[in-house]
């Protein structure tokens, strides 16, 4: 990365030696800032725990999203009107998370999720289906909840610093965009990563610059915005390929999550106690936790500790009710690997006392003959490796309602499945 614009640096020092500016008064001497982390994730946690429990209202007021919000905006002018974005209006019925529970629902899932990991990549995925979601009136403003769960992460966004972000790299972006926001993110990542050092590994810092510049307090001259231009098209072009590929991956994992769904639906109305990947829980698909069709752990298989770790992460696990044992064991390979996703199959059934029924591969259609040929692999040819059969993705979707209601035990599921070659 070239280094950053001599004027960049210039305002970086100006907005660190001003003993009024935000960074001296909020970031870096306001006690209150660093206590508000924790104060702000236990809210979040609040919110999540009354929408799971059906307390969370119908009004902005009075709801755990309000306490939450009161404590983002006691941070500072920062985060000055960062709560009216989820005031409730009425005349427009936005923003949609009070009054549609399905929406309710994905707002905690997302809170969710977003509590539960530091992973960027997991992060960013969240993020993408909280868009996707569509949810009218419900915008980036979101950011401003994320910055303190995240905040090396997820900068702060709001009217004033968007302004600031405007002027000091010369663009036109819309505040109500989670592609500008996007954007706006990489941008503010890049740019810090370029300072020598950066302002901060904490991306409040840098977001407290572009406000300093909004409300009009720092001066940016025409130079070093034309300059800070290159820096800014370099963080687009960044940000929208990130996007392509989180995009592709939530692809993947909403197929992957469908299937996980469908072979629990259909697990439970064969009569199965159902085990649902211990690391998948708390997915949710269509509104339906994952959780809510599962047991709550796997029971006591009798196997080594490390198989058994592996053993609780295969996708889908049928269970016999009396004897707890495994009846089939699904490994859904949306785009991992198949020869992986046969060796754990292979692990439960040589561990196991009491060896599963069946064990199947379940994969997108495309994948058929990548599926047959690692089947046909001369190792798993032994006449001590178990028959794996293999259900297509197009056959679960269309069959998994009649296995449902005219199924009379896992052997139907025989119906659809596919074996090796020969």
């Amino acid at each position: 990365m070239a280094e950053p614009a001599l004027n960049l640096r210039d305002l970086v020092a100006r907005y660190r030696h001003d003993p009024e500016s935000v960074y001296n008064n909020w970031f870096l001497e306001d006690a209150g800032r660093l206590k508000a982390f924790r104060s702000i994730r236990r809210g979040v946690q609040e919110v999540v725990r009354s929408i799971r429990s059906g307390t969370f209202g119908n009004d902005y007021k009075g709801s755990p999203l309000e306490t939450v919000m009161e404590s983002v905006t006691e941070q500072k002018q920062v985060f000055q009107g960062a709560a009216h974005a989820f005031y409730w209006k009425p005349k427009l019925r936005i923003p949609d998370i009070y009054e549609n529970d399905a929406h309710k629902r994905a707002f905690a899932d997302f809170f969710d999720r977003v509590l539960a990991t530091a992973d960027e990549d997991s992060l960013d995925r969240a993020v993408a289906d909280l868009e996707a979601r569509q949810i009218k009136g419900l915008g980036p403003a979101v950011a401003n909840i994320l910055y303190f769960l995240h905040p090396t992460l997820f900068p702060p966004f709001n009217t004033a610093i968007l302004r600031g972000f405007n002027a000091v790299f010369q663009d036109k972006k819309p505040l109500g965009s989670w592609a500008a926001y996007r954007e706006v993110r990489a941008t503010i990542r890049r740019t810090n990563a370029g300072l020598s050092p950066p302002l901060s590994t904490d991306l409040g810092a840098f977001a407290g610059l572009l406000f300093e510049v909004g409300v009009g307090r720092l001066v940016v001259s025409g130079e070093a915005a034309l300059t800070l231009a290159d820096e800014r098209e370099a963080g687009e072009k960044a940000a929208r390929k990130r996007h392509q590929e989180i995009e592709a991956d939530r692809g993947e994992e909403n197929d992957h999550l469908r299937m996980q769904y469908l072979l629990a639906k259909t697990g439970r109305a064969l009569g199965y106690p159902v085990h649902v990947a211990a690391n998948d829980r708390t997915r949710v698909w269509e509104g339906v936790p994952l959780a809510s069709l599962a047991v709550g752990s796997l029971p006591p298989l009798g196997l080594p500790p490390e198989v058994e770790q592996t053993v609780g992460l295969i996708d889908v696990l049928w269970l016999d009710p009396a004897s707890e044992r495994v009846v089939c064991a699904f490994e859904v390979e949306k785009s991992t690997s198949i020869y992986s996703g046969i060796l754990r199959l292979l692990d439960l059934h040589r561990s196991a006392a009491a060896r599963p029924d069946r064990l199947y591969l379940v994969a997108p259609d495309r994948r058929e003959r990548e599926i047959q040929a690692q089947l046909c692999r001369p190792s798993f040819a032994d006449s001590g490796v178990p028959e794996i059969h293999y259900i297509l993705f197009s056959d679960l979707c269309t069959h998994c309602d009649g296995l449902c209601k005219f199924g009379g035990d896992h052997t139907a599921v025989l119906k659809i499945a596919r074996k090796k070659p020969g």
